[in-house]
């Protein structure tokens, strides 16, 4: 028993914590940043003011985590992000593929609780910072609701990954809000006063179908005047739930920081609101059964802060894709913008405009221009307004994280600052380790003398030569233009043979060979050659398009099928790695057409959407190449890309090959103590973290088994359910051998088995 008398006053507890690197903020970016420095051996303090971690893509907000790939509607291939936000994605679709928010939930917990060198605090929230006489930071305090305490976090290095920018604030770092002028960057989409210089937050609901008849009495706050208060009241129905809703926002007009509980406020109304209007005003009676399930207690924010860095990444990076010599991550969503007044507004509830393919984003918008040892993460990088409405997004967010991680990682073991890592050598060393994690740099290669495989001979059983794809799948109609997006060498372009059903005389087939206009971009606004066919009527009939172009450097071409609803053609149910079909098609909660056709001088580009459907759908056409795809060899094992981009950069065997294996022989022994693997995992599929469910829990690609062996023979490494991209495999005690043989299996009868890259280290 604790007996204590009264007395004048009394002092929380403190708790004093001294780490490598403190990182404020456990949504996605704060996860991804403290996990990536914590594996390189930095001692980490991860402080989150909420009780779970995942921020906007946690069970408490419920939205979904996306990036690059933009839910597959734009024309950014094999985009999703890489490294470490790659493995959480991955993990999350081979266990929870239905979309539960909770596991999600589980699943960060359990990543950030298996790192050793990571103390995490939850429901601890930083409200003041200390700096030196040059402005760095030394300590930040925080307080925890649930144990009392009070911590005072010190060290050498501080990451604010907020949101909100609470520790950049409180230690006075540059930073901005609402929008820049187009005067001040030339960006010509600037908003207008009118439609508001800020996005506002957003509030979902959850509904469930309770198996009969029930009521609901809205409570006194809710908004009572749906249709005259909200413009879009048709949108509305009884099917949409979660963060569908993403237009049920509002608060562009206020304070987006100090407002937040008076926002929240108007959107409980809303959603109250709403919900009553659906059960209650008789235009809905597919909604007698529906009960409300979940609301949201915390808005979702977009945006507040944005902090001031070295460079300020703006509208014409995104549009022109501008390389950057310290790029560190790369960004691919539109640039999204919403109007201040949210649901209330007149306005389309966003307005995005897309660039025709990713766009790098440099090492110099992650840290603050004036409080020197303070990196920044997540939405509060050094961006405009403009360009903010496209890295804003939670993939984006933690792809750059990851970087800040690796790069504070370097500067706390070599005593460094954040902005001493901009010298060619350091950015050299960063951005090579971010390659070797697996992270995508735009127009980068990884040079990796370390290496050992790099040194080998390799041989391989077997390559893919794609020569056909057997007409066995489905027959698809012509309702929209279709195309086999397909690797080529320079040369002629070859031939497409295709198998078409027509039932009616004088059909007209046309076909389109294109290319994109930009190097690593998949974008097909430049046609080279178009040819037509009048076609009988029958049934698998042979169709050959005989092309007059050359291909003047290795690429992606689009073998265009135009539009024609008279016409159905075959399909097959094979796929292989780095080769897909694309459809000139969109989707309707998305866009009114297939293509971007801005308004004229807003500085973005008009061009085609041509995408591809998602999986179970997506069937390649059937075709027959009169020059075969000779580019699947196994030196794209060393070539230093780990995805597909101008090239598949991927080995692929032979579909017949009943054995695949991968032989590397080195002219003596090589001390082997680590090797790294890279599989497909289908960087194409947006795998988005809740709501949207997945037709599978491991992508069609991915190999699922191989063994490892030295040159006895002996097994090194085996695996029987992979379905991870990376797999680091430790070897203790190190081998010496100057062989090593890769065995892997076919993923299945109809997708060949495929290797981005192996890598090999003596530790």
């Amino acid at each position: 028993m604790l007996i204590q008398g009264p007395e004048r006053s009394r002092s929380l507890r403190v708790e004093n914590l001294q780490s490598d690197l403190v990182v404020v903020g456990g949504g996605l970016a704060g996860v991804c940043c403290a996990i990536t420095a914590a594996r390189a051996g930095t001692r980490v303090t991860l402080a989150q003011d909420r009780p779970v971690l995942g921020g906007n893509a946690s069970s408490e907000v419920r939205l979904w985590t996306l990036g690059a790939t933009s839910h597959m509607i734009n024309n950014n291939r094999w985009a999703r992000e890489g490294g470490l936000i790659d493995e959480i994605l991955v993990e999350n679709l081979f266990r929870n593929p239905e979309g539960n928010p909770l596991l999600f939930d589980a699943l960060l917990l359990e990543k950030t609780i298996a790192e050793p060198n990571i103390t995490l605090l939850l429901n601890t929230a930083v409200h003041e910072a200390e700096t030196s006489e040059d402005g760095a930071i030394t300590k930040v305090a925080a307080f925890c609701s649930q144990n009392a305490t009070r911590y005072v976090l010190s060290a050498p290095l501080f990451v604010d990954a907020s949101g909100d920018g609470v520790v950049g604030f409180l230690a006075g770092a540059a930073f901005r809000m609402g929008a820049e002028a187009t005067s001040e960057f030339g960006e010509k989409f600037a908003p207008s006063r009118e439609y508001g210089e800020l996005l506002g937050h957003s509030l979902y609901f959850y509904s469930k179908d309770a198996g009969k008849p029930v009521r609901y009495v809205p409570p006194a706050f809710a908004l009572a005047d749906v249709e005259t208060a909200i413009p879009r009241f048709r949108s509305l129905n009884a099917q949409s739930y979660g963060c569908r809703l993403w237009w049920f926002e509002w608060g562009g007009r206020l304070d987006t920081v100090h407002d937040t509980e008076k926002i929240k406020w108007e959107l409980w109304k809303v959603v109250y609101g709403v919900w009553d209007y659906i059960k209650n005003s008789g235009k809905f009676p597919e909604a007698e059964n529906l009960t409300l399930e979940w609301v949201g207690h915390i808005p979702g924010k977009r945006e507040s802060r944005r902090f001031e860095g070295d460079y300020m990444l703006r509208q014409q990076d995104i549009v022109e894709q501008r390389e950057f010599d310290d790029v560190v991550a790369f960004g691919g969503w539109s640039i999204d913008l919403h109007p201040a007044d949210g649901i209330f507004s007149e306005h389309p509830g966003c307005n995005q405009w897309h660039s025709k393919g990713i766009f790098g984003i440099p090492y110099r918008s992650y840290y603050s221009r004036n409080v020197p040892n303070l990196f920044l993460a997540g939405r509060i990088i050094s961006a405009s307004h403009v360009a903010f409405g496209s890295t804003r997004v939670m993939a984006t967010c933690a792809h750059g994280a990851q970087a800040v991680g690796a790069a504070a990682a370097i500067c706390a073991r070599e005593g460094l600052q954040p902005r001493d890592m901009t010298t060619p050598a350091r950015m050299t060393e960063l951005q090579r380790d971010l390659l070797r994690a697996g992270q995508h740099l735009p127009g980068r290669r990884l040079r990796d003398d370390a290496d050992l495989v790099q040194r080998a001979s390799i041989a391989a059983t077997s390559r893919l030569r794609l020569e056909s794809f057997p007409p066995d799948g489905p027959l698809l109609p012509l309702k929209e233009s279709w195309a086999m997006l397909l690797p080529a060498e320079a040369g002629p372009a070859p031939s497409a043979t295709f198998w078409v059903d027509v039932d009616e005389p004088g059909a007209v087939l046309d076909a389109e060979l294109r290319v994109s206009s930009r190097s690593g971009s998949h974008t097909p606004d430049t046609t080279l050659d178009r040819r037509r066919v009048t076609l009988s009527p029958g049934r698998g009939q042979s169709v050959t398009f005989e092309f007059d172009a050359r291909i003047s450097e290795p690429g992606y071409l689009f073998v265009c099928l135009m539009h024609n609803d008279r016409v159905q053609v075959r399909c097959t149910e094979h796929r292989v790695t780095g080769v897909m079909s694309v459809c000139r098609w969109y989707n309707p909660a998305s866009g009114e057409e297939a293509a971007q056709t801005p308004p004229r001088d807003i500085g973005v580009d008009a061009f085609e959407f041509w995408t591809p459907r998602r999986r179970p759908n997506g069937q390649n056409l059937a075709v027959t190449l009169g020059r075969r795809v000779d580019v699947f060899g196994p030196d794209n094992l060393i070539n230093g890309v780990q995805r597909p981009t101008t090239q598949p950069n991927a080995w692929v065997a032979d579909t017949v090959d009943p054995s695949p294996e991968l032989t590397f022989t080195w002219d003596a022994p090589q001390t082997i103590g680590r090797i790294e693997l890279f599989f497909d995992t289908d960087y194409d599929h947006a795998m988005e973290s809740v709501l949207m469910g997945h037709p599978e829990s491991v992508t069609p690609f991915c190999v699922r088994a191989y063994t490892l062996r030295d040159s006895q023979g002996r097994v090194l490494a085996e695996r029987l359910d992979n379905h991870q991209t990376r797999n680091t495999i430790l070897l203790e005690p190190p081998v010496h051998t100057d062989r090593l043989t890769l065995e892997v299996e076919h993923p299945s009868a109809s997708v060949p088995a495929s290797v981005f890259e192996i890598r090999a280290y003596e530790r």
